[in-house]
């Protein structure tokens, strides 16, 4: 072995070993910066007590630890879980790590985000620089700019495409109020659609009215004119929504199905805290019942014993008891995707609005622009619908009785 080659083996490499030690202490910092929104979130919830007088909201462990992309190259995180042991549902979502964005590696998926979470295109450069490190170099204003602008042409053309070859058998709607304020109480209309593959994606995206029957009809009548023929067999939404008269009108085939999330939330907050817990215990118990007649007698036992003192709450639940109870003439496979409207939900949850703060203008055009791309971004994740070979079935309008076939059903009986 010549001094050379020992001179080669042992020279430092004192670049890759700094790039070691900003690697750990990012690591240390982001740690450390999750740490803070975990314990912000316990002390907001400290006053959140047991039945039996202990902490309601605690720590849970970790989520499994997952890999981020950063400018300094890829860094492990470990996000922590908390549990309500309330029963009030409580969770910790960080908003430096959102789940969605568990992957991302590009600017195409941050700047959505950004945008949609508040924060202005002048301030993009900025906020890249400490999310990207080099990647975002060169993205100076102008630059930002052209990409927006692109952005929004993309748009353009994927609102006006064909829909003639499309058939959706569920659909999920929901109006989202994102951190953007585009007008007075304007939002955006969402509809999510799985193909007879069980594949899920945007349909439509637009702007308007949560409640207004005619900002919905827009939006239907579109799809229409665009070629979507054949109803869907069935719609999950909210019940607020203007969207149920525009069904009626433009999809007249179609079935309701409340959302079981927003409908269990709209009930609680009819109700005193302290009896949330047990009342939200005894709508699990509807839904979760296995048969029709199981759920509609658990729903008769919870009404019968809060309609008294609690009317308002009852009747709320009672008002939508044919609508809550759908998903029960449908393939059990399907039950899972089709009691919520949760594929909408877990896209927005990081942007949507909760409080009246910090809640910036933008242009239509831009919000509509970002939301695309940000839908696109996490639709390369959706998975497909759990029993999908079904859809078929229920596309040629198979009967199902309790989640089961009724020409099985009938085997099983004889």
């Amino acid at each position: 072995m010549t001094d050379n080659n020992v001179s080669q083996l042992h020279k430092p490499e004192p670049i890759d070993i700094l790039q070691q030690v900003l690697k750990q202490g990012a690591q240390e910092l982001l740690a450390k910066a999750i740490e803070v929104e975990v314990q912000q979130l316990l002390a907001t919830n400290q006053s959140l007590l047991t039945e039996d007088g202990k902490a309601g909201l605690v720590r849970n462990g970790y989520l499994p630890e997952r890999t981020i992309q950063t400018g300094l190259g890829d860094i492990d995180v470990k996000v922590p879980k908390v549990r309500d042991r309330t029963g009030g549902g409580i969770k910790f979502n960080s908003l430096l790590v959102p789940p969605y964005l568990k992957r991302s590696q590009t600017v195409e998926e941050f700047l959505p985000w950004l945008y949609l979470r508040g924060i202005s295109t002048g301030d993009f450069s900025e906020s890249l620089k400490h999310l990207l490190g080099e990647q975002a170099k060169g993205l100076s204003a102008g630059t930002i700019s052209r990409l927006k602008s692109g952005w929004e042409d993309d748009f353009n053309v994927w609102q006006k495409r064909d829909l003639s070859k499309k058939r959706y058998v569920y659909v999920w709607a929901d109006g989202v109020y994102c951190n953007v304020r585009m007008g007075d109480k304007i939002c955006l209309l969402v509809i999510i659609g799985a193909d007879e593959a069980g594949n899920k994606e945007l349909i439509a995206v637009s702007d308007g009215y949560r409640e207004s029957a005619e900002s919905w009809a827009d939006v239907l009548l579109d799809l229409k004119q665009r070629g979507l023929q054949a109803d869907p067999k069935v719609a999950v939404g909210d019940g607020a929504l203007g969207f149920w008269k525009a069904v009626a009108k433009y999809w007249p085939e179609t079935k309701g199905q409340r959302c079981w999330v927003h409908k269990t939330a709209n009930v609680l907050a009819k109700l005193p805290k302290s009896i949330q817990p047990k009342v939200k215990d005894l709508l699990h118990e509807i839904w979760q019942s296995e048969t029709k007649a199981q759920a509609n007698q658990a729903m008769d036992d919870c009404i019968e014993r809060y309609e008294i003192k609690y009317p308002k709450a009852t009747k709320c639940l009672e008002k939508d008891r044919e609508a809550l109870l759908t998903f029960y003439d449908f393939p059990a496979e399907h039950w899972v995707h089709i009691r919520t409207s949760n594929p909408i939900e877990s896209v927005f949850a990081t942007v949507r609005l909760r409080t009246a703060k910090s809640k910036n203008c933008g242009s239509r055009s831009t919000t509509l622009a970002m939301v695309l791309k940000l839908m696109e971004t996490a639709q390369k994740r959706w998975q497909r619908l759990r029993g999908y070979s079904l859809l078929a079935d229920v596309v040629t309008g198979v009967k199902f009785s309790d989640g089961i076939k009724q020409e099985q059903q009938d085997k099983n009986a004889a």
